[in-house]
């Protein structure tokens, strides 16, 4: 389930579960189901008895990465195991021992407000870790919105101005708000573009709702253009909310966009790699979320002109909202979304 709980379908259960997923994805942003022969492919992978599910050999992808080292030096509230180890140590360690394909690189408070002001000491860790590796390093960060708005930041709560009726007030706050945010993605991307990054991950965009895509769009347009610098998106939901409702990038609307609405303006924009995001609902079952997730997916593979590294983690690409998912489902998943999804990477 997409809570991690164990359910048991039959075959016709486990079958249908994936066609309602799948359904339920096409008709919201209007695309094309999955078909009978992929459906087909997802009933025999998961009623496999195997522990393990992997690709064809020869249909392997590239990894990229967000969160830096999380996973081994943050609290168990962050997935991690809190290992004795800094970042340099244990980026170092992602390429020896782990083999990941690129890393990023980035501090434990993973938005750029709080970034901004430990921008020299992000600078040094950049240039340490350029010296000592050989694969990839992009930086990255979180817009993170939200944080710019009281109690956290200097802008009226757009929230709490809407609950008071101030429509215009609300979206005055976001497009103020929006400015610094972008104004503060830049200057953390340009320092590490003169540190020599090898790329930029913007993550989780978009949580804060149109507002906060826009800006992302417009630093990544100042990234492409005046930098040349690889940029990556990684969405943070399936659909943009219209905190604003009325902001536009390019003459499109951003609210109510779907993943392949998404990736057209970020291809606009100048992006590299694009992440796409299907939420997993905790309350539908595995197959349900990742039939679902998968259509997504596809709408973006269908007509993409950059690779596409779909979301596959803790709640988002059909895996369960759990702490430590079963590696037979984020297997799974994984390889669904390279046979079926046609992702580039992950």
């Amino acid at each position: 389930m997409g809570d991690n709980s164990n359910v048991e379908f039959t075959k016709d259960e486990l079958r249908q579960e994936f066609i309602d997923g799948s359904e339920f994805a096409a008709q919201k942003a209007k695309i094309p189901p999955l078909t009978e022969n992929e459906i087909d492919y997802l009933v025999d992978m998961f009623a496999a008895p195997t522990r393990i599910w992997g690709v064809q050999r020869g249909h392997e992808v590239v990894m990229t990465k967000d969160g830096c080292v999380n996973a081994l030096n943050s609290s168990q509230m962050s997935s991690g195991v809190v290992a004795p180890v800094n970042r340099e140590v244990g980026v170092r360690l992602y390429e020896s021992m782990l083999g990941f394909d690129s890393m990023e690189i980035s501090h434990n408070d993973y938005s750029v407000k709080p970034q901004r002001f430990l921008k020299k000491l992000e600078m040094l860790h950049v240039e340490i870790l350029m010296e000592t590796t050989i694969f990839p390093l992009l930086y990255g960060f979180m817009p993170n919105l939200g944080l710019y708005f009281k109690t956290d930041g200097p802008f009226d709560n757009p929230y709490d101005l809407m609950q008071q009726g101030k429509i215009e007030e609300a979206r005055a706050t976001q497009e103020a708000a929006g400015e610094k945010c972008l104004e503060d993605c830049i200057e953390m991307s340009d320092c590490m573009v003169e540190m020599g990054a090898d790329g930029i991950d913007y993550d989780t965009v978009a949580s804060t709702g149109d507002g906060e895509f826009a800006a992302v769009l417009k630093s990544t347009e100042h990234v492409a253009k005046k930098t040349g610098l690889p940029v990556e998106i990684g969405m943070s939901t399936e659909m943009v909310t219209g905190v604003h409702g009325s902001i536009e990038y390019n003459g499109k609307r951003l609210a109510g966009m779907w993943p392949h609405q998404q990736l057209q303006v970020c291809e606009e924009a100048g992006v590299s790699i694009f992440g796409p995001v299907s939420t997993t609902n905790s309350k539908k079952s595995t197959p349900w979320n990742l039939g679902k997730a998968l259509v997504f997916v596809k709408s973006c593979t269908d007509i993409a002109k950059v690779p596409i590294h779909p979301n596959v983690g803790m709640g988002v690409g059909g895996v369960p909202m759990f702490e430590t998912p079963a590696v037979d489902v984020v297997t799974r998943c994984s390889a669904a979304m390279i046979e079926i999804g046609k992702a580039d990477g992950l």
